[in-house]
């Protein structure tokens, strides 16, 4: 058995971003984060990029990602129509960076 080194080609990367969109996007985030950090707990409707569409309360933002308590209020995500709301209700992480618009509401 050989111990050969790897080609150069494998560790080329295959895709690098351009520094200025690299730095569009920080300051996409940047600024993204700063308005969902000044609006925690209030009601929104959120618009992904794939037509996605969400209502619900901000928790948190951190990192890039958006997190969400979903309201559901009239669905029952239980088998029985007797259980806890508080199944009903779920924190969804969402990345910034795939939002096409956040609304109040």
């Amino acid at each position: 058995m050989s111990s050969q080194k790897p080609a150069a080609h494998e560790n080329k990367p295959i895709y690098q971003c351009d520094s200025k969109v690299h730095h569009t996007l920080k300051s996409v985030k940047d600024h993204l984060h700063h308005l969902c950090s000044t609006h925690a707990n209030r009601l929104v409707r959120v618009e992904t990029c794939d037509g996605d569409v969400f209502e619900g309360h901000i928790v948190y933002c951190d990192r890039g990602i958006l997190y969400i308590c979903l309201n559901n209020e009239g669905c029952n995500r239980a088998f029985f129509p007797s259980a806890p709301t508080y199944y009903n209700n779920f924190v969804l992480p969402l990345v910034l960076f795939n939002l096409l618009a956040i609304s109040l509401l």
